[in-house]
């Protein structure tokens, strides 16, 4: 199993059921990403799913988080692409069960934000999940 290519099935899942895919259920929008992440495997998907419900499940809880420590950017101005992968690590480094190191966390959302983010997204997202790691 690729954790990695989980998390970018997950983060492009999240992306479109913020945005793109209005009324498709989840496993429909995993469907769509699916096919946009080279290398995944069946193996990935239950990581892969479990990451988008428990994202989705905390997200008022995440967001009230990020809002709080995001002083100069109101969290709807936020590039999605940086505002998912934020939600989903912060997600693996609070709340999942099996709970992920936060190096670790920060380390792939940053990866991630390096493939879908601008150019500076890999330093917000960073910055952002650095300071919410101190809240732990």
């Amino acid at each position: 199993m690729s954790r990695r290519h989980a998390r970018e099935a997950a983060l492009l899942t999240l992306f479109q059921l913020e945005f793109g895919a209005n009324g498709v259920p989840a496993d429909g929008a995993s469907e769509l990403a699916l096919d946009e992440v080279e290398g995944i495997t069946e193996k990935d998907l239950p990581y892969a799913h479990a990451l988008v419900q428990g994202t989705h499940a905390h997200l008022e809880e995440i967001d009230a988080e990020i809002a709080r420590l995001a002083k100069e950017w109101k969290l709807h101005r936020m590039a999605a692409v940086d505002r998912n992968l934020i939600r989903m690590a912060y997600y693996e480094m609070r709340y999942q069960d099996e709970r992920i190191d936060p190096p670790v966390a920060i380390n792939e959302a940053v990866e991630l934000a390096k493939k879908y983010g601008s150019d500076d997204a890999r330093r917000y997202v960073n910055g952002i999940l650095a300071a919410m790691q101190k809240s732990l």
